[in-house]
């Protein structure tokens, strides 16, 4: 299951958004409103939960400064990558979009679907807060 988040632009340089989301920390700023946990693990993973939904573990697993940053589940059970693609496009000015990709079956792939697509658009949304 590929799904993508719309391209968003942020008042900020492609090192800025580069720095912030590879400091994990950061995430919890780009979280919806319905978080209901978020803890840092260790410098390259956390953890978070949404309402509703089961907690799941994400560790960095490749960064290439300043435009490519790779998140991955910490766990085989359900393997996925959530990856971001920043663009420069001048002074304090950045694109970024977000890329998530998950081996689900066709059963699993219906239920998460929705709410997958939903989280990475809030995520997209939220960049400006950092």
């Amino acid at each position: 299951m590929k799904l993508e988040s719309p391209r968003t632009e942020v008042g900020k340089s492609a090192q800025y958004l580069f720095d912030s989301l590879t400091d994990i920390q950061n995430f919890e700023k780009l979280m919806p409103e319905s978080i209901a946990k978020f803890e840092v693990t260790d410098a390259d993973s956390f953890i978070f939960g949404l309402k509703g939904m089961p907690e799941i573990k994400l560790r960095l697993k490749e960064k290439t400064a300043p435009n490519h940053i790779v998140l991955g589940a910490a766990s085989d059970k359900l393997p996925f990558t959530l990856r971001a693609a920043i663009e420069d496009l001048g002074v304090d000015k950045a694109g970024i979009q977000l890329f998530f990709e998950g081996e689900f079956n066709a059963m699993m792939a219906m239920m998460v679907k929705g709410p997958i697509q939903k989280f990475i658009d809030t995520l997209s949304e939220n960049m400006s807060k950092l």
